[in-house]
């Protein structure tokens, strides 16, 4: 006899978990990019950061004020992936990294972000969930873009 009571339990712990998860990754992001905008010399780009930092606390309050009918409302953008980052190496974090360095890293970052969303996309079942994470990998891109148009604008054309 199949219990419909215990696989909703089991698909609420499920949800907590993935939400639990994906705060964590948040409130992570938060702490990074406020520590970018203190490691940086150049005053526009603490800007940015601290904008970033901020939108990412924007992800942390969808998350933990996360209600499927509120979701529903929001209108998905078609936001198109520069994939400047997608050619650059993996970086790791250092006090005296150079600003190119600091942003690869912030690019290869929310590159990881989107991925993940998108993952979570597709391991899912429940379509506000699904919209959701489809919601917070556009937000993710749109950071990505962000930081590329940065390090096209100030790394690459500049070399």
């Amino acid at each position: 006899m199949y219990n419909y009571k215990e696989r909703e339990k089991m698909e609420r712990k499920n949800l907590e978990k993935t939400i639990k998860f994906a705060l964590d990754k948040e409130h992570e992001a938060v702490d990074f990019y406020k520590h970018c905008s203190s490691l940086t010399s150049r005053p526009e780009m603490k800007d940015v950061f601290l904008e970033m930092a901020e939108e990412e606390k924007k992800h942390v309050r969808m998350l933990e004020n996360f209600k499927p009918e509120q979701v529903e409302k929001i209108k998905l953008k078609k936001i198109p992936d520069l994939k400047l980052s997608d050619y650059l190496v993996d970086m790791k974090f250092s006090p005296d990294m150079s600003y190119q360095d600091l942003l690869i890293l912030a690019m290869k970052r929310e590159e990881a972000s989107v991925k993940l969303y998108t993952d979570f996309t597709q391991n899912e079942s429940d379509p506000a969930l699904i919209k959701l994470f489809q919601i917070l990998a556009q937000e993710e891109l749109r950071h990505k873009n962000q930081l590329q148009r940065e390090y096209d604008d100030f790394i690459l054309k500049n070399n």
